[in-house]
């Protein structure tokens, strides 16, 4: 069975409903993961999204911060959740399809400004929410599975503008990058969209702090899509949309695509 399935941080699901409807109507990926949605569950637009055939949702949320959600046109079942490193953030959620496929989505946190846990919280937070992750994918490995999400890394040297001027900036830095490693292998994650686009630059978010974030192109990486090993090679067509980055009242994340063939 073949299935479109994309990631997008969409920075308020209410707020921006026109352009997941945009992105909806025009791409129809036939899953729609979304990040930091901002919102309670009940409170998430879903009559607009069902009329445009996407019936199945399931979603973690909470007001004002954090909320994961997944919007499908295929049958998906609510397998659960976990609260990594105990934040009791709505970070997390798993689907699985009628195929037996089952999807993680993620939003691992930000990490604040400064790359030491010491001076910044939130950064220990992050590398502890990573550790966890690591832990149980050592415990439970998985298998069949996809993990897409805003994971707030950007790891290659290509996946960012400018790779020696960003490496003491929280996203780039090679504690990081060293634990998002730890965590995929724990999982033997294969990265799906550089398995697809293997050379040369890539980002997904771009800042809104750049006044032309376009001729600026001082992007990140920090979008992923991932796969278990028995499902990577049945993946292809990666992609990321960048012209959504330039729709009107733009989230700052980039929607990322892949299709998968099971």
């Amino acid at each position: 069975m073949p299935f479109t399935l994309a990631t997008w941080n969409i920075n308020s699901v209410r707020l921006r409903e026109p352009i997941v409807c945009k992105l909806l109507e025009e791409e129809a990926p036939d899953v729609l993961c979304l990040q930091e949605c901002k919102s309670p569950v009940d409170k998430i637009p879903t009559e607009r999204f069902a009329e445009l055939g996407y019936t199945h949702m399931i979603a973690r949320g909470q007001k004002g911060y954090n909320g994961v959600a997944i919007l499908s046109k295929l049958p998906i079942e609510d397998v659960g959740d976990k609260d990594f490193a105990a934040l009791g953030h709505a970070r997390h959620i798993a689907g699985r399809l009628e195929n037996g496929t089952t999807i993680h989505n993620f939003y691992v946190p930000a990490g604040g400004d400064i790359p030491d846990r010491e001076k910044n919280e939130k950064f220990g937070q992050k590398l502890d929410y990573l550790t966890e992750m690591r832990d149980w994918f050592h415990s439970d490995r998985p298998e069949k599975a996809i993990l897409v999400g805003d994971l707030n890394i950007a790891p290659r040297e290509d996946d960012v503008w400018n790779h020696k001027q960003l490496l003491k900036i929280v996203s780039h830095t090679p504690v990081e990058i060293d634990h998002l490693a730890q965590t995929q292998e724990a999982g033997g994650w294969v990265d799906i969209t550089r398995q697809d686009l293997p050379e040369g630059q890539l980002y997904s978010w771009w800042s809104y702090r750049a006044k032309d974030w376009d001729a600026a192109d001082k992007g990140r990486r920090l979008d992923h899509v991932w796969a278990t090993p028995d499902i990577s090679n049945a993946a292809h067509g990666s992609r990321i949309l960048r012209a959504a980055r330039g729709w009107e009242k733009p989230s700052d994340h980039a929607p990322v695509f892949a299709t998968f063939d099971l």
